[in-house]
C-alpha cells in the first residue's frame, strides 16, 4: 500500500489570467470571468452576454458563445503589470517565480499578444524574475510549429483543457474536437520535449463516472506530468445555466463527485502523478455565481481521505483469508504525518467507515513508510 508524502516546497506561480482571449467560441460551462475573481476588477464584461449557438468560430461542430476577446485591460496593459509584480518580487529578495498564462486559449491568441507574452516572458527569464513558465490551451489548439516556438521562449509546461476523452460528452459539451485528437495534442506536447499537464471536468454534459473513471487512465497513459480535476459546476452567465434551467443538464451530486475523484486521485498516487487542483479556486465572486454543482470548501481534503480509506481497503481484502482475520481481530496503521489532516475526513465524516473495516489504532509519524499491522487478539 502506498500513500501521499509530504510534497517539497513548491515554486511560487505568478498568474497572468487571459479570460476568453484566443478561444474561438465559448464553452458552455465556463465563466472564466467569476473562475479568476476577474469580474470584480472591471477586466471581464462576460457575464452580460447570454449564450448564442450556431457560432462556428471556425471550428468543426464547435456551437456555444462567441468569446470576448478584448474584455477589459488590453494585453500591453496586463503585461506591464505583471512587470511591475515580478519586479518587485526580485527586489524584495524574493527568488525566481514560475510565470503562468491561465485562462484563453493561449497558442490561439492573435499574433501580436502572443509574441508580446513570449517576448515578456523572456525579459522576465533574462532578469532572474522567473526561471519559466507554463501555459494552458486547447487540445485542437496546438501543432508542432507553436509548440516548438514556446520551448523556445522558455516554456516548461503545457497544460492541454483536454475536459474529457469521451468522444460523447465533447460532442454534448460542443468541444469542437474527439478524443483521438485530445490523445494526438499530448503527444505533440510531449514530442516537443515539454511537461504535460491534463485538465479534466468530471461531471460535463454527456459525462458520466464511467467516463471519468476511463479518462484518468488515458491522461497517465498519454504521459501527464500532472492533473486537474474541476468537478463541473453550473456558473450564472454560461450557457450550462440556461441548460440547467431547462432541465436539460443536471450535474453531479456531491457524494458521487468525491467517490469518483478519490478513484482517480488514488489511481494518479499509484502511477506517482500529482494532481495539483481539485476544483475551482475560491475567488472573489465564486460563490454567489454557483447555482448549482459538486462545491465543497474541502474537496481536496475529503477527496484524499475518501482515496486512502479506498487504498487500504483494498490492500486489506486482497484475500478472503486476510478479510476473515479483519473481522475476527482488526488492524492498525502507521502512517505519515502528512495525511493526518484529511485522514478521518471532513468533521470526522470516515471514522465509522474506518470503524467498520477494523480500524483500532492509528499513529502518524513525520517519516514513515505506511504501514498495515494485522492485530491479533490470541494470547
Amino acid at each position: 500500500m502506498t500513500a501521499p508524502r509530504q510534497s517539497p516546497a513548491r515554486q511560487a506561480v505568478v498568474p497572468v489570467f487571459l479570460p476568453f482571449r484566443g478561444c474561438p467560441v465559448r464553452c458552455v460551462f465556463c465563466a472564466q470571468d467569476v473562475q479568476t475573481g476577474l469580474v470584480h476588477t472591471g477586466l471581464a464584461d462576460a457575464r452580460q452576454h447570454q449564450p448564442a449557438t450556431g457560432q462556428a468560430a471556425g471550428m468543426q461542430a464547435a456551437n456555444g458563445q462567441p468569446s470576448i476577446p478584448q474584455a477589459g485591460k488590453s494585453i500591453e496593459e496586463i503585461l506591464n503589470n505583471t512587470r511591475q509584480n515580478l519586479r518587485q518580487r526580485y527586489e524584495t529578495g524574493q527568488p525566481p517565480a514560475e510565470l503562468a498564462f491561465y485562462g484563453g486559449t493561449f497558442t490561439a491568441l492573435p499574433e501580436h499578444e502572443l509574441a508580446a507574452c513570449l517576448s515578456m516572458a523572456r525579459e522576465a527569464m533574462g532578469r532572474g524574475w522567473i526561471s519559466t513558465f507554463r501555459c494552458s490551451t486547447r487540445p485542437d489548439r496546438v501543432d508542432a510549429a507553436v509548440l516548438e516556438r514556446l520551448r523556445d521562449a522558455g516554456c516548461g509546461v503545457v497544460e492541454l483543457g483536454v475536459q474529457s476523452f469521451a468522444d460523447r460528452a465533447l460532442a454534448a459539451s460542443r468541444r469542437g474536437y474527439t478524443g483521438a485528437t485530445a490523445l494526438e495534442a499530448c503527444a505533440a506536447v510531449l514530442a516537443a520535449g515539454l511537461k504535460l499537464g491534463v485538465q479534466l471536468l468530471p461531471g460535463m454534459p454527456g459525462h458520466t463516472p464511467g467516463d471519468f473513471a476511463d479518462d484518468v487512465p488515458a491522461a497517465l497513459a498519454a504521459g501527464a506530468h500532472m492533473l486537474r480535476f474541476y468537478p463541473c459546476l453550473v456558473l450564472e452567465g454560461t450557457g450550462l445555466a440556461a441548460m440547467w434551467r431547462e432541465g436539460s443538464y443536471a450535474p453531479w451530486p456531491l457524494e458521487a463527485t468525491l467517490d469518483a475523484l478519490a478513484q482517480g486521485w488514488l489511481a494518479a498516487m499509484r502511477a506517482g502523478v500529482p494532481v495539483i487542483r481539485m476544483g475551482l479556486a475560491p475567488e472573489e465572486g465564486l460563490a454567489e455565481a454557483v447555482l448549482a454543482g459538486p462545491v465543497d470548501g474541502e474537496l481536496g481534503g475529503r477527496v484524499k481521505g475518501r482515496a486512502l480509506l479506498l487504498a487500504v481497503r483494498e490492500a486489506l481484502t486482497a484475500s478472503a483469508a486476510r478479510q476473515k482475520w479483519l473481522e475476527e481481530n482488526g488492524f492498525a496503521l502507521c502512517l505519515p504525518r502528512a495525511v493526518q489532516g484529511f485522514f478521518w475526513g471532513a468533521r470526522g465524516e470516515l471514522r465509522a467507515a474506518w470503524a467498520a473495516l477494523g480500524l483500532r489504532a492509528v499513529a502518524f509519524e513525520e517519516q514513515t513508510q505506511p504501514q498495515i499491522l494485522l492485530i491479533s487478539s490470541r494470547p
